[in-house]
């Protein structure tokens, strides 16, 4: 038997966080979205904090990619 718990944590300025990191990467965009696998348009969705919620799956394979840590921890 599986038992789910959801958490959401508010982060302000995550998406301007992922933007100044993704600039300091000499990558071009569509190279970095296809390492994650993601749309350029979801990028600049998060980016912009247009996106609801952020998977914390999805945060972990960007901060993977671009080789950061943003310091995102649910057990404070």
């Amino acid at each position: 038997m599986k038992v789910r718990r959801t958490i959401d944590i508010e982060i302000p300025g995550l998406g301007k966080r992922i933007r100044q990191a993704r600039e300091a990467d000499k990558r071009s965009l569509a190279e970095i979205c296809r390492q994650i696998p993601m749309t350029t348009m979801n990028w600049y969705k998060i980016e912009s904090e247009e996106t609801k919620a952020l998977p914390i799956e999805t945060l972990q394979r960007i901060e993977e990619v671009l080789k950061v840590d943003f310091g995102i921890n649910f057990y404070e």
